[in-house]
């Protein structure tokens, strides 16, 4: 037996558990892909009901999200068949992708731990700004109105804080019915005083309970997104090899 053909045997086990990890990875990459487009439609429809009250919201953030969860579950498809098909060429193109992948992925992290921890001033000045607006645009009325409801709350530290807004000008210490705890026909959310004491509406403020309640969301989303950016360099890395050793399987025949 030549050293050549002792070569292609030891080539071909190699290639084939080469192919398993790649496709175990794929699938992975996979299944990744997936939970980055469902946060993405997370953030769209639930959680940018808060992000937009914050003065440095990024409206497009859910968008690039969800895109690329979009693109990685295409790809990590479109891999799985390079893989079985032992395409080469193709495997050094997903290799590149992967990396490119690593970078977005990474600096996606890395600013949202960053966006997080700017989140306390700009919801302070977020909130400030749409109290301000309340009454007057329909979409901050109906954002402080779930915001005030769902989280329990009133007012930025508590509900004084509307009785130094133009809301109090037609509305005379007075709080809006989102504030109400209790049956809103029965609360009482007017003629209220800076000492109140009333058990009808919520005396814990929102600024807070937002930013808690995003950085309990956030935190963990950008740690899992820098986890899953190195977890693509494995990738890339496994790809390189395995098309290097394909071609060179192919010219070391047997003799």
């Amino acid at each position: 037996m030549t050293k050549r053909t002792e070569s292609a045997l030891s080539t071909g086990p190699v290639v084939t558990c080469m192919k398993t990890l790649m496709m175990v990875f794929n699938f992975i990459f996979w299944v990744t892909g997936v939970v980055i487009l469902a946060i993405g439609i997370w953030t769209k429809v639930d959680l940018y009901k808060y992000l937009e009250l914050s003065s440095i919201y990024q409206p497009e953030a859910p968008y690039i999200l969800i895109g690329t969860g979009a693109i990685i579950v295409l790809v990590g498809s479109l891999g799985c068949c390079c893989t079985l098909k032992g395409h080469s060429v193709l495997l050094y193109m997903f290799s590149a992708f992967l990396f490119i992948v690593f970078i977005v992925e990474l600096s996606a992290g890395i600013a949202l731990l960053v966006y997080r921890g700017k989140l306390e001033k700009g919801f302070q000045e977020g909130l400030t700004n749409a109290l301000d607006k309340y009454g007057e645009n329909k979409e901050i009325t109906d954002a402080i109105d779930q915001l005030q409801e769902k989280l329990v709350c009133c007012g930025i530290a508590d509900y004084r804080d509307w009785f130094d807004t133009p809301f109090d000008k037609d509305h005379p210490q007075s709080v809006p019915q989102s504030c109400c705890r209790a049956n809103i026909k029965t609360c009482k959310h007017t003629g209220l005083y800076s000492n109140t004491t009333t058990k009808d509406i919520h005396n814990q403020g929102c600024h807070k309970l937002v930013v808690d309640f995003i950085n309990g969301n956030m935190g963990p989303i950008g740690g899992v997104a820098l986890g899953i950016s190195f977890f693509q360099v494995l990738g890339s890395i496994l790809a390189f090899c395995l098309a290097k050793s394909i071609n060179r399987a192919k010219y070391e025949p047997m003799n």
